[in-house]
């Protein structure tokens, strides 16, 4: 006879453990172990079906995000991601890369919580054998001069004063980020970090228990900081609505001076195993503890595991064995080794290192034996506290969940006043566009010596990882909620478009991306369609900024989805991708930063300023205006200038580079004229908003006068299809004109006023080519064309005329009396 628990025993046991599962889950929980499940079973399942751990969201929609591409080592699955970098001494050097977020604690308990952040993202990146050479934070505030200011205020130094702390304790140097400040943070800050490091291509270590645990006897050993209660219940607090009260128990304690001699003893371990030829698997303890990474080693290698939570080391007597079990003390690793080999590997850890002396009870232990059964058996104190199918615990559920589309753009200001000299003021003194130099300054840069670029010197910062070579990092992690909140695709492209440009920039090549994908409840279909449509964003510029040739994309090879980012009140945070690119330099000497060089230079626009001020640092800063439309994304055209701009430094031709993204072509002038110093840039514009503070992406290039010499203007394009005055049913019709040698794009402009007086069609182009994506209105219209590159445009082609008529009636698609000839 079952012994399986009713739906309202279930919801009680819920309620009284306060789990986040949901009944239907707990259900399903008992239906597989055909009882009421153990203490340890609830919180087991309820911290490994966890939004955090399991995506049960948002993994049917991560899989449309491109994850191959020539140089990927290891795509999304391990504790972080794996490309190819450099060969030097005959040594295939690969990039590992990982990307979380920690934004719960860190506005519970934000010191704390910060710097457990940088703790666990760091571990990501060891336990793949890397050494890490670099760390990156991207923060998002609210207001601190708001409603909430004072809270803010002491969030923003509470989460900076984490970070330096460990971080420079660790000895990890931090590479900058991207800080932002809005009051849809206000009660919801975002912590998201990333760590980065290099490893040989052939001591790479896997998160699972290899496949020789199949033939000969493996034991897990966990190493590190003694269990105790801290981080609790943690994986489940960041898959629920912010509630600062109960969540403070979920808050790790870091201990970055432990983490540094730990990451010396593994690394003795990983070497020790590496020289006898053993394989092994090795993960890092964050959400879900030591019920995680046993289950995980053991179901990614197809075997069972027998854990006995007796032979844990704690720090605490009489722990329940569901807190041993999943709390999330930090500063542990778990380690799958042969049995013939432990003693070694303990001695390491606990004589040689003398872990026990650093910390009471710190040690090196067996806790666990794999098996070829695939069964999860967890022990204590001599009674089963878990018994289960191990694929059970890490199949996890998965749900597809409702959307429901949002209109969220919002008009554009009645009127746009603009005064070039105070509007630039106000913007470069403003919260989101003056110097995050406060926040760096505390932040140690260099500690490694392998810092090219420091924060703020350039567009991205630049190390040279690996000793000895040329090969140079760089990286940039970008995101802006103003877009996000308008148009939430858009803010997923331009997140990656930003970061390539800031890659760039600095003469690298992109290599590949990571993401942290931060948005309110998935249970509310808004909000799930915001998430849907910015990973469609991210999808679209990835495939499009591709630079390993053919069709490969941009590959997104690690990251995190962190979902209820709301309060208790239901108010959710902007949508908030947040987007890091990874870059490498051949040579560092060839690197490009912002610092004007030489009087007389000439700087070249690289792109064109269009009216897309929506959600702008003009329009919030200098008229308190929130709408408008966000800059469209032009893939073709973002791929064609980057490739541009990557030839100019390549060749050596470029003295300094600058992207052109928050606040427009004035701002990104100001801030090359600032971190010279002693030279400025004069240039005659209008007083146009748009030409000034227009967000369009596009690049600021700093060459030599006989650069310029050397350029001549491209000839104007000759208009091809539709012809002059055709009359055509297509409502949207291809475009055409010739192709110019030594152009580097196109503007086509398609007006149902002669005068062009407002555009139908006003896009910036690659290709000699152009088909609308939406259908363009019947009745007459009229089309010109002209070419630019580097010395600037040609003139435009005359100008055509196109009777559109609605599908329905039949026409001949040919030019009637008085068409042009190709000529124009």
């Amino acid at each position: 006879m079952s012994d399986r628990p009713k739906r309202e025993e279930l919801k009680n046991e819920i309620s009284s453990r306060h789990l986040a599962m949901t009944v239907d889950e707990a259900e399903k929980l008992a239906g597989y172990v055909d009882r009421m499940p153990t203490p340890l079973e609830f919180h087991l399942f309820d911290t490994m079906w966890s939004e955090h751990c399991s995506y049960k969201s948002s993994k049917p929609v991560l899989k449309t995000l491109p994850t191959d591409s020539p140089g990927v080592v290891i795509g999304p699955g391990e504790d972080a991601g794996v490309v190819s970098f450099c060969n030097h001494d005959g040594v295939e050097w690969d990039l590992v890369v990982a990307h979380e977020s920690h934004n719960h604690p860190s506005q519970v308990l934000p010191v704390e919580g910060a710097a457990t952040g940088i703790g666990g993202i760091v571990r990501d990146v060891y336990c793949m054998g890397a050494r890490v050479t670099g760390s990156m934070d991207l923060l998002r505030f609210g207001n601190p001069h708001g409603e909430k200011g004072e809270t803010t205020r002491g969030i923003v130094r509470g989460v900076v004063e984490g970070i330096w702390k460990y971080g420079n304790a660790l000895g990890v140097p931090n590479m900058g980020g991207d800080t932002e400040f809005h009051p849809g943070y206000d009660d919801n800050c975002l912590v998201n970090v990333v760590a980065f490091g290099v490893v040989p291509h052939d001591r790479i270590v896997h998160s699972f228990v290899p496949e020789e645990a199949h033939r000969e006897p493996y034991v897990l050993i966990l190493t590190g900081k003694p269990t105790d209660s801290t981080g609790f219940g943690g994986a489940t607090f960041a898959s629920a609505d912010l509630d600062g009260e109960l969540g403070i128990g979920s808050v790790q304690v870091a201990d970055p001076f432990l983490k540094r001699v730990l990451s010396e003893a593994n690394q003795a371990v990983l070497d020790l195993l590496f020289d006898k030829g053993i394989k092994f698997g090795f993960k890092d303890l964050g959400a879900g503890g030591i019920a995680c990474v046993t289950s995980e080693l053991a179901a990614h290698g197809g075997l069972g595991i027998d854990v006995d939570l007796d032979a844990v080391p704690v720090s605490m007597e009489n722990l329940p064995p569901e807190v041993i079990a999943c709390s999330e003390t930090q500063e542990r690793y778990g380690l799958a080794v042969p049995a013939s080999v432990a003693d070694e590997v303990l001695s390491v850890y606990n004589h040689r290192f003398e872990l026990p002396r650093l910390f009471p009870n710190c040690r090196a232990a067996v806790i666990g034996k794999f098996n070829s059964k695939p069964v999860y058996n967890v022990v204590c104190r001599g009674q089963s506290a878990a018994a289960t199918p191990i694929n059970y615990i890490t199949e996890g559920v998965v749900y597809q969940r409702e959307e429901l589309a949002v209109n969220c753009g919002a008009p554009e200001p009645a009127e746009r006043p603009c005064n070039p000299r105070e509007n630039l003021t106000e913007i470069l003194t403003s919260l989101s566009g003056c110097s995050r130099n406060h926040i760096w300054s505390y932040y140690d840069s260099e500690v490694q010596g392998v810092t090219r670029f420091r924060p703020g010197e350039a567009d991205s910062c630049v190390s040279v990882p690996v000793e000895g070579s040329r090969a140079g990092l760089a990286v940039s992690g970008d995101g802006n909620p103003w877009y996000g909140e308008l148009d939430p695709f858009l803010g997923g492209a331009h997140s990656v478009g930003e970061a390539v440009r800031n890659v760039v920039a600095t003469g690298a090549t992109p290599i590949c991306a990571t993401d942290c994908l931060n948005f309110g409840n998935p249970e509310d279909p808004e909000a799930f369609w915001q998430f849907k449509q910015a990973v469609a964003g991210i999808t679209e510029a990835c495939n499009a900024l591709g630079f390993s040739g053919g069709d490969y994309p941009l590959p997104v090879v690690s990251g995190n989805v962190s979902f209820y980012n709301q309060s208790k009140g239901g108010k959710s945070i902007p949508p908030s991708p947040i987007v890091a690119v990874f870059g490498k330099i051949h040579d560092h000497r060839k690197a490009t930063d912002i610092v004007l060089r030489k009087q007389g230079n000439i700087v070249l626009l690289v792109g064109i300023r269009k009216d897309e001020l929506g959600g702008s640092l003009f329009y919030r800063t200098c008229l308190g205006h929130h709408g408008g439309t966000v800059p469209a994304f032009r893939g073709s055209l973002e791929k064609k200038m980057a490739d541009w701009v990557l030839g100019v430094i390549h060749d050596g031709r470029a003295r300094s580079v600058h992207d052109i993204s928050g606040g427009g072509l004035a701002v990104a002038a100001a801030e090359m004229a600032l971190a010279s110093g002693t030279l400025g840039i004069q240039f005659s514009l209008d007083s146009n908003p748009v030409t000034l503070f227009s967000e369009t992406p596009g690049y600021l290039v700093e060459v030599d006068p006989g650069f310029v010499e050397n350029v001549t203007l491209p000839a104007t394009p000759a208009l091809v299809y539709p012809a002059d005055a055709a009359l055509i049913s297509d409502l949207t019709p291809d475009f055409d004109w010739t192709t110019i040698a030594d152009a580097a794009t196109y503007e086509l402009l398609v007006d149902n006023n002669s005068d062009f007086s407002s555009p139908e069609l006003d896009e910036s182009i690659a290709s000699s080519n152009f088909t609308p994506s939406a259908n363009l209105a019947t009745g007459t219209c009229y089309w010109k064309v002209l070419s630019r590159n580097a010395a600037g445009s040609s003139s435009y082609t005359a100008t055509w005329t196109v009777t559109i008529a609605s599908p329905n009636i039949t026409v001949s698609e040919t030019a009637v009396a008085g068409a042009g000839d190709l000529g124009g």
